[in-house]
């Protein structure tokens, strides 16, 4: 078995012990062994300390434990991935939160059967995708904590156990750090693919940009999911418009920084974007775009392929608002995504997932709705429809 590196607190206690006995050392040899022990523990300071989006990363910390029905004897696979913005699930604890989030804090926490409601209804519809076996990758936005996150785990493998599904299906990560944001609220991802915890982490200061990394057969996927700046009326009487290039601008250094570093990367972007694929902050704050041509990894600035780019919101709509459907949920993938090595995508098997979300005749998703309101006609599920894709893996490195 490997030996771990010590943590910094193990050699803070190193250090005290050595200066004891330093003490009685002369003076020249004393400094001298000092300044040894200064280099080395810097040194496995710096080993230790998780890098930025640079990719690939390390060996995962987990076994290759994936679902039997990704891989292929060659090593190659294909795997079902999905974003969705899950409207408000929140955990069993009741938190104090702040105003604005008091209104689901307390009662999902109070209220076990609405809760398990929604966790039902959420699972019951990711379970129906990629023929019965639910994706292999699940981002989500708007959920309230780890514990929310694990709640939503827990309620899957519930469900595919009573369904008698293949052990392997079950789902065995989640990846998440709490934020305070104005909201309670954050993206998570959920998988039954190995993860490098060690290298999840939020990005931007207080924005909602999650970094997680997955690994299969060596290969590495860096997966940023994020949820951006709403167009409700801000404080500041805007729209939103600047937070939502913030986010654009923020997500883009991260893709340029790693491209720049490694231009084979594979790099995923989801996420509730609150914009259309034809917007300021899509197009030139991260640098998306519809054509496949322009996406290449040796620009300067290296652009993204947004997989929505050029839908038709009729058929691809992702949300209602001002009475029609928008797209406002993406999926964007880097230029290493598109060479044929590692990890891929099938651009041509993007779509929005519709199928027992909606209510009458428009394209109108069916609300879970408040924990004081539910809608007319019973809960349903979310504001948003989920968004999903194909990925591909190359052979075993």
């Amino acid at each position: 078995m490997a030996r771990s590196s010590p943590s910094p607190a193990q050699l803070v206690r190193g250090a005290k012990t050595a200066w004891g006995l330093l003490g009685k050392l002369p003076r020249g040899p004393r400094y001298a062994l000092l300044a040894a022990i200064v280099l080395v523990g810097v040194g496995v300071l710096i080993v230790n300390r998780p890098p930025g989006v640079v990719g690939p990363g390390p060996t995962p910390e987990t076994p290759e434990t994936v679902a039997a029905t990704g891989l292929n004897a060659d090593g190659t696979g294909t795997f079902f991935f999905a974003f969705w913005n899950v409207e408000n699930l929140f955990d069993d604890k009741d938190d104090k939160r702040r105003s604005v989030d008091e209104e689901f804090d307390n009662p999902f926490a109070d209220n076990d059967k609405m809760r398990q409601e929604k966790l039902d209804h959420l699972a019951n519809i990711l379970l129906a995708m990629n023929g019965g076996q639910g994706p292999d990758v699940i981002a989500c936005c708007e959920v309230e904590s780890v514990r929310a996150a694990d709640l939503l785990k827990a309620t899957l493998n519930r469900h595919l156990d009573d369904a008698k599904a293949d052990p392997k299906l079950k789902y065995t990560q989640v990846v998440m750090k709490n934020l305070d944001a104005g909201r309670h609220i954050a993206p998570c991802l959920i998988t039954r693919l190995n993860v490098s915890h060690g290298f999840t982490r939020l990005h931007g200061g207080n924005l909602r940009i999650l970094e997680g990394r997955l690994f299969v057969n060596g290969h590495e996927l860096i997966v940023i999911a994020s949820h951006w700046t709403s167009q409700l009326r801000q404080r500041d009487g805007s729209d939103g418009d600047s937070g939502r290039e913030k986010y654009a601008d923020t997500i883009y250094a991260l893709i340029d920084r790693t491209v720049q570093k490694n231009p084979k990367a594979d790099v995923l972007v989801c996420g509730d974007f609150n914009d259309t694929p034809d917007s300021d902050p899509v197009v030139k704050g991260l640098h998306a775009t519809g054509d496949r041509a322009q996406v290449k990894p040796t620009d300067r600035e290296p652009r993204v392929l947004d997989l929505m780019a050029g839908k038709n919101p009729a058929n691809f709509g992702t949300i209602w608002y001002g009475g029609k459907p928008l797209i406002y949920d993406h999926i964007c993938v880097s230029p290493g995504m598109l060479d044929g090595e590692g990890w891929g995508v099938d651009p041509d098997s993007v779509q929005t997932y519709t199928k027992g979300l909606t209510r009458g005749t428009r394209r109108e998703p069916w609300r879970f709705g408040s924990p004081n309101s539910a809608p007319v006609g019973g809960r349903g599920y979310s504001d948003h429809f989920p968004v999903t894709v194909t990925l591909k893996l190359a052979a075993k490195k």
